[in-house]
Parts: C-alpha cells; structure tokens; sequence
C-alpha cells in the first residue's frame, strides 16, 4: 500500500486536488486550471502535474516521495477512446497513476467506492452507473453535441435568445438586457467573443439565467425549465438502467434542483463525497 494517496478531479472549470497519507490523514488540498484533457489535452496535464507539484510543496514533501505515492485523476474527456490512448503514453516520472473519467471518481466518491448512479451537471454533464464491478456512462461529448442540463449549454441557450430580442424577432426581457449589456449591446462583439469562449466562459451566464429566474424573468424561467427537462431526462434514463440511488452533483445542482418534477426529487440521494475522496478511494487498489 502506497504511503501517500493523489486524488485530481479536473473539470472544465477547475483542477481540484487532495494529497492524504495512508491512514486518509489530509496533508494538502489546492486547486489549477480546466482539466479537460478533450478539449485542452496538453495544458490540461501540465494543469495536472502543476497541482500533484503544489501538493507535494504544500505537504512540505521530496518530489522524491512520488515513488511511495499512487494517484488517481479522474479528468472530463477521458471518456473519449482516442483521448484515453494518447493518455496512456502520459507520466510524472517516478509516480504510480490511473487516469479515468471524472464521473467515474465522482461516483465513486458520491457513494464510498459502493454501487449506486449519479448525473453531474457543472459546466458540462455526464451520468454514471456503478454496479461494483464496472461503469455505464451517458453522455458527456462536449457542449456542442452533448452535456445536457449543464452549466455551458444553458449560458450558449441564454445568449441565443439574448441574440433574438436584441435583433426584435422577441420580446426582451430583464435577463436578455443585462446578457446583451455584458457585450455593450453589440451583437459583433458577441460575435468575437464566441469565437475564443471556452465551455466555462459560457458556463458563467448560468447563473445570471437562475438569478432571473428566481425573480420571475419569463426567458429565464423558460430556460431553466429547459435545463430541468433535459436533466430529468438523463435522470430517468440512469433510474431505467439501475435500481440504485442517484446522487446529483455539480455546480448546477443546487440552483436547478427545485425546478425538477417532486418524483425526481424522491429519488434523489444526498452524495456522501465528493470526487476527489472517490479518486483517493480508487488510489488505495493501485
């Protein structure tokens, strides 16, 4: 057993990681840049060996001690084949590693290495089925195809209708005035900037689209119900294919939650960790 465990849950926000000893004692915690080894292979490992690296100088240990150490990064794009094999030619020298999925770490750790489902709705979306030997996962291919319910999608939805009222083919409303002033109410300036957004950038008119919504803002209203349909849609699809709990997690989540019908709610379970605790979890079988 490895004397030090890595856990890394990469995101397309942020690049979250936890260092602990063998007996789960926390050392050190700190967090990087997107790890979305799909959308941004090469920046987001160096983001990864950039956080094992401040771990380690947090934690006040040798980089030495990566020979006593096992990690487990759990990363968004890693569900894609091709981006699974150019991993496999990937290292920190001297450190034992397993690169999976960020869903898989994150249901791991929303039901303590046991089997049980979850849907992860932040900047992207995926669910995952545990059956404790191996794991089904639903979507996650990227906002423009995919990531239903997710934070980028319903951002690229409000700037869209934002688009249309400005344009006069909609009514506005309090929520596409204020996306719309974020561009100076220049509809090429939004233009440009679509043309370097990443999935986060989009991801942070989320909240604005909630926070018109709470105040009764009809295109907000309409679009986060959208969001909630589409996130009961892959709910229920993960409800078909197991028996066992859901966990909802994500930055999402707690905004979106009390938009979904009261049967989804019922079904719905409290994770019991987080991401990161399913990578260390993971860590302790390398």
């Amino acid at each position: 057993m490895s004397t030090y465990r890595i856990g890394i849950d990469g995101g397309g926000t942020h690049c979250r990681g936890r260092l602990v000893d063998s007996q789960g004692n926390l050392l050190a915690e700190c967090r990087g840049g997107t790890g979305n080894v799909y959308s941004h292979f090469e920046s987001a490992l160096t983001e990864v060996e950039s956080v094992v690296n401040e771990l380690f100088t947090l934690a006040n240990l040798s980089k030495s001690r990566f020979a006593e150490s096992a990690m487990v990064a759990g990363l968004a794009g890693a569900n894609v084949p091709s981006v699974l094999q150019r991993l496999e030619k990937w290292c920190i020298p001297g450190l034992q590693h397993k690169i999976v999925s960020d869903v898989e770490t994150a249901c791991f750790g929303a039901h303590h290495g046991r089997p049980g489902a979850i849907f992860i709705c932040g900047t992207g979306s995926q669910g995952a089925v545990w059956n404790g030997q191996y794991f089904q996962l639903i979507g996650g291919w990227g906002f423009m195809l995919s990531d239903l319910a997710s934070g980028a999608v319903l951002g690229q939805r409000a700037l869209r209708l934002a688009l249309l009222a400005h344009e006069g083919i909609i009514d506005e409303s309090s929520l596409t005035q204020y996306i719309m002033s974020s561009f100076k109410h220049d509809a090429e300036k939004m233009l440009l900037w679509t043309q370097q957004a990443r999935p986060k950038d989009w991801a942070q008119y989320a909240k604005y689209v909630f926070d018109y919504a709470q105040c009764d803002d009809y295109h907000g209203v309409s679009l986060v119900r959208e969001s909630a349909k589409d996130a009961e849609l892959m709910i229920n699809t993960l409800l078909r294919q197991t028996e066992l709990n859901v966990a909802l997690l994500g930055g999402i989540t707690e905004p979106l939650e009390p938009w979904l019908s009261a049967d989804i709610r019922r079904q719905l379970v409290q994770p019991k960790s987080d991401a990161l605790a399913g990578a260390i979890l993971m860590a302790e079988k390398i």
